[in-house]
């Protein structure tokens, strides 16, 4: 019987045994170079995840704020053109919300994620059902709440509002955490199954399209 705790013990970590040196995580990445001859690694920004989430957290902002005014123009104008409700909905667009939401996923989710990935991967090799249970476990209870206490900040630092920040966390952190677990939890178990792990940040920020969307709606109330 193999005992908790040695070695990842039952749960299943990848963990190195005691007294070896633990080799440096991601070295083993493309996107981690290791300095040949300099004896240590050399971190590279993962810039192609960083665009692809800053611009699907653009797309998302882009799509509630249409749909915020599509919505006020129908209901405030008696008997609209369509063509009229169209061009007003694009003539006016908060630039500055969706350079929030744009830097949050380049800067932010798209990076932190695509560590993420690879650290879970390196914990919790193998397709197996209790490896893909924990990273969607993991992925819920870790990751999802970092995400919601960083962009809640973000978005209030960019509005200078930074006193508010505990209200906004108390009024709508929770609310929005138990709303992202019947969202992220499915789409996480089909990006830990079927995605490979150089395209899961994609996948999940193809995803992120609809979570943005309903974030940038609560970033606005």
């Amino acid at each position: 019987m193999v005992a908790i705790g040695s070695n990842g013990g039952m749960w299943g970590w990848n963990l190195p045994p005691r007294g070896r040196k633990r080799k440096p995580f991601g070295s083993n990445s493309k996107s981690f170079n290791s300095a040949e001859g300099a004896g240590r690694g050399l971190y590279c920004f993962p810039l192609k995840q960083a665009v692809t989430a800053g611009a699907l957290a653009l797309t998302g902002d882009t799509i509630a704020q249409i749909r915020d005014r599509w919505r006020g123009k129908r209901s405030s104008v008696k008997g609209p053109n369509d063509e009229d409700v169209i061009l007003g909905t694009f003539s006016i667009h908060d630039w500055l919300r969706a350079l929030r939401m744009t830097s949050y996923g380049f800067l932010f989710y798209g990076p932190g994620s695509y560590a993420w990935y690879h650290y879970l991967d390196h914990c919790l090799p193998g397709l197996t059902v209790k490896n893909i249970t924990l990273k969607v476990l993991l992925n819920q209870i870790v990751l999802g709440p970092c995400v919601i206490a960083v962009v809640f900040a973000w978005n209030n630092l960019w509005q200078g509002k930074l006193s508010e920040l505990p209200k906004k966390y108390q009024r709508d952190a929770l609310p929005t955490l138990f709303n992202g677990f019947r969202f992220w939890i499915p789409v996480s178990m089909l990006n830990f199954w079927v995605v490979p792990l150089q395209a899961r940040v994609a996948f999940m920020s193809m995803g992120s399209i609809f979570w943005n969307f309903y974030l940038s709606s609560t970033m606005s109330k």
